[in-house]
């Protein structure tokens, strides 16, 4: 039989635990869950875009990515959009010129929750 201490220890774990399972949402981050091209690829040709999935939803305004060619040259993109129907989708035309070569995409993201994240990857065109 369960006395009144061991009932009100067992409140308290849950409670505790519960309110760390709230606050879990506040510590997240936009983190990078997929890309394209895909990191570490070879593609045939050049991308029309560079499309990046995050963990949630994106401020398209205050994110960006940059790509840069061979010795740093950028490449000229257009304006980051994110989708219209997955805010976790941050998108962004390429409208440069993109040699046979290794490219450099260098991201930064503020998630909805004002979070700040960032990163780079590379990948080659044929």
């Amino acid at each position: 039989m369960l006395s009144l201490f061991s009932i009100s220890k067992l409140g308290r774990v849950v409670l505790l635990a519960s309110s760390a399972l709230m606050a879990q949402p506040a510590f997240a981050h936009a983190h990078l869950k997929s890309e394209t091209p895909v990191a570490g690829a070879t593609v045939n040709a050049a991308p029309k875009a560079i499309e990046l999935k995050f963990s949630e939803g994106i401020e398209p305004e205050f994110s960006g990515i940059a790509l840069a060619g061979a010795k740093h040259a950028p490449v000229q993109l257009g304006a980051p959009m994110v989708d219209s129907k997955d805010n976790t989708r941050l998108i962004v035309a390429v409208r440069g010129m993109m040699p046979a070569g290794s490219y450099q995409v260098s991201w930064h993201a503020v998630s909805v929750d004002g979070h700040k994240t960032k990163g780079k990857y590379t990948f080659s065109v044929k």
